[in-house]
């Protein structure tokens, strides 16, 4: 019999896997605010200082498929328990040192440890539940991811008033994490007696699935839209038009990750009224919606609309993909699937900025959303033709 939404936000595993995504976002929302202590201090340029990010990511894109077929292969708490550990020590170890090479090389430690970390627990989703149960699941997760998102610069901008580095210890959160996984975590582990080759070969023919393609091509062009237009340009045009200040920019993409944190919690709801395809199709609307408005809106306070429709969209669009990309393969191969996906999302992050940057130079500050704006439609065009109108109705 399946449990009532409110039944499966008390469960401990559920807990247990809200920890582990507060550790997963952990990485980098919580250091951004000591950036420049950090450029101060060691006497260095911008660019030094988003190796700080870049070395951290860098080891998921590489390591996350790898990863992910080992969770499939021994464990899942064989891979998430060392990698929680890894980046507790590696990342607190960006704390004691006073050199920034060093520094760098603790970063790319604590990388290695986030790479099965953000893939894992979302898998473990996908192991624990089932049907509307997983999509609730999925939802309050990503509500969780959220308030993490817009409360960790918070804290790290009051641990950097104290020092620089305080903001560097927080990862150390992560062990007591690990301790409760490995007594407390009560989740089925894959059996898997294929051989390797055999193992690998029903992997890769399931990607060529046209739903699991399209799935994928949608959280590639997510990432795009998010860090591209969204994160890295709407501040920007903020800036430039209304001359807002820092926290009136931060409050304003604040209220996306409210809108995202309540509307995510009713994915399950939604689910059992629509189609995960008509979602999908009404998702795409709202971004397109919130990224038109944004060129032709000449009240600083009125762009909390479009913030708030763009979060709300993200509430329903990732955590969506999230669960029928769980639902697409059985216990045996999902944290090769999940883990696949988040190096695609990892490749939107990095190459998002770099497009919408393009369009920028080459075109204008509004042409950025239009871009965003076509970007979505595209989504939309998948989601019709690519996503079948029976997906995730199991």
């Amino acid at each position: 019999m399946e449990q009532t939404p409110k039944s499966i936000f008390y469960q401990r595993n559920l807990h247990i896997i809200f920890s582990i995504t507060l550790i997963a976002v952990m990485g980098v929302t919580s250091i951004t605010p000591v950036f420049p202590l950090v450029k101060d201090v060691f006497d260095i340029n911008a660019r030094q200082v988003g190796l700080l990010i870049t070395m951290f990511t860098l080891p998921g894109v590489l390591l996350s498929p790898v990863l992910g077929v080992l969770a499939d292969r021994y464990s899942r708490k064989k891979i998430l328990v060392p990698s929680l550990f890894l980046f507790a020590i590696a990342g607190t170890l960006c704390g004691f040192t006073r050199d920034f090479g060093w520094l760098i090389f603790f970063r790319f430690l604590q990388g290695t440890g986030a790479a099965a970390i953000g893939a894992l627990n979302l898998t473990l989703i996908g192991d624990i539940y089932s049907g509307k149960e997983r999509a609730t699941a999925m939802g309050y997760n990503a509500s969780i991811l959220s308030v993490g998102t817009a409360i960790y610069p918070a804290i790290g901008g009051a641990l950097a008033t104290l020092a620089w580095y305080y903001p560097f210890f927080l990862p150390v959160l992560a062990l007591p994490v690990g301790l409760v996984v490995i007594f407390s975590l009560e989740n089925p582990e894959p059996t898997n007696n294929r051989s390797l080759k055999d193992y690998l070969k029903v992997v890769v023919s399931s990607f060529r699935n046209r739903n699991v393609i399209g799935l994928f091509l949608l959280s590639f062009l997510t990432f795009i839209l998010l860090y591209g237009s969204f994160v890295s340009y709407f501040p920007l045009f903020l800036d430039e038009k209304f001359s807002a200040k820092p926290y009136e920019i931060g409050l304003i993409l604040s209220f996306a990750s409210v809108a995202t944190a309540i509307v995510s919690t009713q994915l399950g709801n939604l689910s059992s009224l629509f189609s995960y395809h008509k979602l999908l199709i009404m998702v795409n609307g709202i971004y397109i919606l919130s990224m038109i408005i944004i060129p032709f809106t000449d009240n600083q306070w009125w762009m909390l609309l479009p913030s708030g429709l763009f979060g709300m969209a993200q509430g329903i669009n990732i955590p969506a993909v999230q669960n029928l990309l769980a639902g697409s393969a059985p216990l045996e191969y999902r944290a090769a699937f999940l883990s696949a996906n988040g190096t695609i999302l990892r490749l939107g992050q990095t190459m998002g900025p770099v497009i919408i940057g393009a369009v920028y130079t080459g075109i204008g500050m509004d042409a950025t959303f239009y871009t965003g704006a076509l970007i979505a439609l595209f989504m939309g065009v998948i989601v019709a033709l690519m996503l079948s109108k029976e997906i995730g109705r199991r």
